[in-house]
C-alpha cells in the first residue's frame, strides 16, 4: 500500500528536473579523487596531469550543472540563494583548513595552485548540491508573490 500526498509537498516531488545534482556530484567525485591523488604523492612532487584533468573534468561539470540551474523556472530561488550563501560559507572555512594543512607541510608551486583549485571547487560543489536539493523539494513562489 502506497501513501498518496496531496497539496504542495505532492508537487514538488512531481517536479521533474534535469540531472543537476548528478552533475555536481559527479564533479565533486572527480575533485575527491584529485585530492587524493595529490595527498597521496605528498611530500614528494605529485605528477600534475591526471589532478588537472579531474580538474577540468569537475570544472566542465559544475558549469553545466549552473547552466543547467539557471535555466529553471518554478524554483525556489530564494531557498536556493540563503542555503548556498550559508553552506559556502561554511566550506570556504572547511577548505580554508585544509589548504592550511598543506601549506603547513611545505606545499608550494605548481602543486599547491592544483590543490587550491581542487579545494575551491570542492568549497562551490557541496554548497551548489545541497542548495538545489533544498531548493528543489521546496515550495516556489507562487506569481502573485
Amino acid at each position: 500500500m502506497t501513501a498518496h500526498v496531496e497539496g504542495p509537498a505532492s508537487s514538488a516531488l512531481a517536479r521533474k528536473f534535469p540531472p543537476i545534482a548528478e552533475l555536481v556530484i559527479g564533479s565533486l567525485a572527480l575533485v575527491i579523487v584529485g585530492g587524493i591523488y595529490m595527498a597521496s604523492k605528498f611530500p614528494r612532487r605529485p605528477p600534475l596531469a591526471l589532478p588537472i584533468a579531474l580538474l577540468a573534468g569537475s570544472v566542465v561539470l559544475c558549469l553545466v550543472a549552473a547552466g543547467l540551474t539557471a535555466r529553471l523556472h518554478d524554483f525556489a530561488w530564494e531557498r536556493f540563494r540563503v542555503v548556498f550563501g550559508w553552506a559556502l560559507l561554511a566550506y570556504i572555512v572547511q577548505a580554508g583548513m585544509i589548504a592550511y594543512a598543506f601549506v603547513h607541510n611545505n606545499a608550494s608551486g605548481a602543486p599547491l595552485v592544483v590543490i587550491a583549485l581542487l579545494l575551491v571547487m570542492f568549497a562551490l560543489d557541496v554548497p551548489f548540491v545541497i542548495a538545489f536539493t533544498s531548493a528543489r523539494y521546496a515550495s516556489p513562489p507562487s506569481p502573485t508573490d
